[in-house]
């Protein structure tokens, strides 16, 4: 037996465009790549402070070894509003930490810094309207 479905039905069961487009923008991959790298420093850097032969445990070290991850995580995950100020935070963390730390782990933490960056430029290009933006969003004469 077979049921005709006809498009309007299909319509009605897909997930809306407005949920599936963020997760698909080219600034989340950037966000979403800083939060695995930041979360594999992470790890480095919390192995370093509890090892054997252990690096002294210096406020950078302390900084790096709780917060890029959980600035990052936001930074990729959250929604629009609060999405820009964790990776302009994230961002500050991280340059602050590698500067601190440069001489132990701190050197882990560039390659998530250079994607925070980048997905923070890419973010913040994403949320302002261009000039065609504008022009192509108003109403269209057919005279």
């Amino acid at each position: 037996m077979s049921t005709n479905i006809s498009t309007a039905d299909r319509a009605g069961n897909a997930i809306p465009a407005t949920l599936t487009v963020p997760f698909r923008a080219p600034s989340r991959l950037w966000l979403r790549g800083a939060f695995y790298l930041a979360g594999a420093a992470q790890l480095i850097t919390i192995s370093a402070l509890l090892s054997a032969d252990p690096e002294p445990a210096t406020w950078a070290m302390v900084l790096l070894a709780v917060a890029p991850v959980l600035l990052a995580a936001a930074a990729a995950f959250a929604p629009a509003p609060a999405n820009v100020a964790a990776a302009v935070a994230g961002l500050a963390v991280l340059v602050v930490g590698l500067v601190g730390a440069a001489t132990h782990t701190g050197w882990f933490f560039a390659p998530a810094l250079v994607a925070l960056a980048v997905g923070a430029v890419k973010l913040w290009r994403e949320r302002t309207p261009s000039a065609e933006g504008r022009a192509q969003s108003g109403a269209v004469s057919s005279g």
